[in-house]
């Protein structure tokens, strides 16, 4: 996690070039779940460093964009959530405080091994979702019936 001051394309860009360098600085590609924010693409890359440099950001990452119209939260969104409920539900005056909070929390999240118990089953899926995904050896015509 990282504390800035805004959310421009500088502070992404900068961002993404730490996950790659620092990170995560040995595998070949890094998959990046995101959101579709106008900020989060190579153009923020191109804007903040020389070209040589955000090529060789970009050929160390693939992207893959969340639902634009999607209803499910994704883990980011989950996790940014825990983190408003449990560290920032309060007013905090300056930068450095919440930094240090911020991290204090991260630190001990990742030493618990926190993970997210996802409750929406691949069964309740597929009662919900069976318009969307037939089973197999149904006709189309079932399909338009269920």
């Amino acid at each position: 996690m990282k504390v800035t001051d805004r959310r421009t394309r500088r502070d992404w860009a900068e961002c993404i070039k730490e996950l790659v360098d620092v990170h995560f600085p040995f595998p070949r590609k890094v998959v990046v779940v995101e959101d579709n924010l106008n900020t989060h693409d190579g153009t923020s890359l191109y804007e903040t460093y020389p070209p040589e440099e955000a090529r060789r950001i970009l050929d160390r990452l693939e992207f893959h964009s969340t639902p634009k119209h999607g209803s499910w939260l994704d883990m980011a969104e989950i996790e940014l959530n825990i983190l408003n409920r449990q560290c920032l539900n309060r007013r905090i005056d300056n930068k450095a405080d919440i930094v240090r909070q911020v991290t204090a929390w991260e630190e001990d999240r990742n030493a618990k091994q926190c993970h997210i118990h996802w409750t929406f089953t691949i069964a309740a899926a597929r009662i919900k979702l069976k318009k969307l995904y037939p089973t197999i050896g149904q006709t189309t015509e079932d399909q338009n019936q269920s």
